[in-house]
C-alpha cells in the first residue's frame, strides 16, 4: 500500500498553527545573531472530580475534557462502568470538573500517589498496580507490514514536534491506519487525552494499537494495559521494568522503531511477519521532515 501525506485517515490529527499553543520567541544563535522562533506554550490544568480536586497537571491547553476524563480513567478513579453526568471547562480558571452520577471519595488513593520518570512530572497512583492483575489484553494479529506503514505516515504528519519540539506524540491506531494523534509536553498526558476520546465516544481497544514517541516505561506500560490496549510501539527505547510488566500483562512491546529496525521484547505471538525490511526505505539522519519543507 503506498504511503501519502493525506490527513484524511485522521478522526484527530495535530493542529500546529492553532492558536495558543505556541509563540514566538526571540534570542540569539550560536553566532550571536538575532533569530525568532516558535516554542510550545505551558499552562497550568486543574482537574476535579465532583467536589474534590485531583491533581493540577502542566499541559499545552488543547483537548482540556478529554484529558481529565482520560487520566481519571487511567488512574482508576472513574470506573469503566461510571455514569458520567458532565465534564465542565473552564478557560479562565483554567479548570475542568468531571461529575459523576454517584459521589466519589478518593482520599487514601491520593495520599498515596507516586511520582513517576515521565515528562513534565508524571504520577501513578499506588493502588492502580492492583488493577493490573484483572487485565486480559486480546490475542490479535499484528502485521509488521503495519508497524512500518504507520511509522512512516506518523513520521511524515505536520505536528507541534515539527512546529516547535519539546514535546511528545501519542497516536491511536488500527491495522495501518493512524485515527487519533495527541501532542503534549508529557508524554502521559497525549496517553489520557486517547483514553479520554475513547470513553466519550465509545471506541473499543481491542483491536488498537498505541503508538508514542517517547520511552516505553512502566507508566506507559501500565495505561496501555489498562486501556485494553493490546500492542505499544515507539520509536524510542525501554525500561527494565517497563518490560517486566508489559510480560506480565501480555502487552505486544515494541521499541526503537527507525526505518527497517524495530525490538519486540514482549508479545511477539501476534506478529505476522508479512514484510521484508530490505524493502522499507533507509530512514534520513533528520527523519521527520517538516511538511512545509
Amino acid at each position: 500500500m503506498a504511503i501519502s501525506d493525506d490527513l484524511s485517515d485522521y478522526i484527530i490529527a495535530p493542529d500546529p498553527g492553532a492558536a495558543r499553543l505556541t509563540r514566538a520567541v526571540e534570542g540569539l544563535d550560536q553566532t550571536g545573531a538575532p533569530t525568532r522562533l516558535s516554542v510550545v506554550e505551558e499552562r497550568p490544568l486543574t482537574i476535579f472530580l465532583n467536589s474534590q480536586e485531583i491533581v493540577t497537571a502542566m499541559t499545552i491547553g488543547d483537548y482540556p475534557e478529554y484529558l481529565a476524563l482520560g487520566f481519571l480513567r487511567n488512574q482508576g478513579m472513574l470506573r469503566p462502568d461510571e455514569e458520567i453526568t458532565g465534564v465542565d471547562f473552564d478557560e479562565d480558571l483554567e479548570t475542568v470538573v468531571v461529575r459523576t452520577a454517584v459521589e466519589t471519595s478518593h482520599e487514601e488513593k491520593l495520599k498515596k500517589k507516586t511520582r513517576t520518570s515521565g515528562c513534565a512530572v508524571g504520577t501513578v497512583f499506588g493502588d492502580m498496580m492492583e488493577g493490573l492483575e484483572e487485565v486480559r489484553l486480546p490475542q490479535v494479529e499484528v502485521r509488521t507490514s503495519w508497524l512500518y506503514d504507520l511509522a512512516a505516515r506518523i513520521n511524515r504528519t505536520p505536528s507541534l514536534y515539527l512546529e516547535a519540539g519539546a514535546i511528545h506524540g501519542t497516536v491511536l491506531c488500527h491495522r495501518n491506519r493512524p485515527l487519533v494523534y495527541m501532542e503534549d509536553v508529557g508524554r502521559h498526558n497525549a496517553v489520557d487525552k486517547i483514553a479520554g476520546w475513547m470513553l466519550s465516544t465509545g471506541e473499543g481497544a481491542d483491536d488498537k494499537i498505541l503508538y508514542t514517541t517517547g520511552r516505553l516505561t512502566s507508566e506507559m506500560v501500565i495505561k496501555t494495559a489498562m486501556m485494553g490496549i493490546p500492542v505499544l510501539a515507539s520509536r524510542s527505547g525501554f525500561t527494565a521494568w517497563g518490560v517486566e510488566i508489559a510480560r506480565q500483562v501480555g502487552l505486544t512491546l515494541i521499541g526503537r522503531m527507525r526505518g527497517q529496525r524495530f525490538v519486540c521484547l514482549s508479545g511477539a505471538e501476534r506478529l505476522v511477519w508479512d514484510a521484508d525490511p530490505d524493502s522499507v526505505p533507509v530512514e534520513d539522519r533528520k527523519h521527520r521532515r517538516k511538511s512545509a519543507q
